[in-house]
């Protein structure tokens, strides 16, 4: 979960779903949701992952189309959390905190943006690949 799933909670769905595939159910939603964001596609495009179908959507959508049936909430920015941690006086879900920068923030030229989303795509692969592991 990030602020608004459009860069970094659905680039780490579409990372767990590709490294771990059906073995694990891996959803990925905002506090509030926002717009694709073309950048992380092309930093997932990068490395072989295609998130081209990934349309944002909050946490109260994600609740009303699948429910949330959920045993670990991963946050990813402040607002996420505080949400995050709201859902658990209702769901049986252990939240962890992943502080994560917000790539959109970067101003610089096209590659100094990349590379600031790129950093957040190879630190979120780090952690799931850790967190996630059979």
């Amino acid at each position: 979960m990030c602020a608004q799933n459009a860069v970094r909670s659905p680039m780490a769905e579409a990372m767990a779903k590709h490294f771990f595939g059906k073995s694990i159910y891996v959803q990925s939603a905002g506090a509030r949701r926002g717009e694709v964001d073309g950048f992380m596609l092309t930093v997932l495009d990068e490395i072989g992952i295609d998130a081209h179908k990934h349309k944002p959507k909050s946490i109260e959508e994600l609740e009303e189309w699948e429910g949330l049936n959920f045993d670990l909430i991963i946050s990813l920015s402040p607002e996420a959390h505080h949400k995050a941690l709201n859902l658990t006086r209702t769901v049986a879900a252990d939240v962890e905190y992943w502080p994560t920068i917000d790539p959109t923030v970067v101003q610089g030229s096209r590659e100094q943006v990349l590379e600031a989303y790129r950093e957040v795509r190879d630190g979120l692969m780090r952690r799931i690949k850790d967190r996630l592991r059979a």
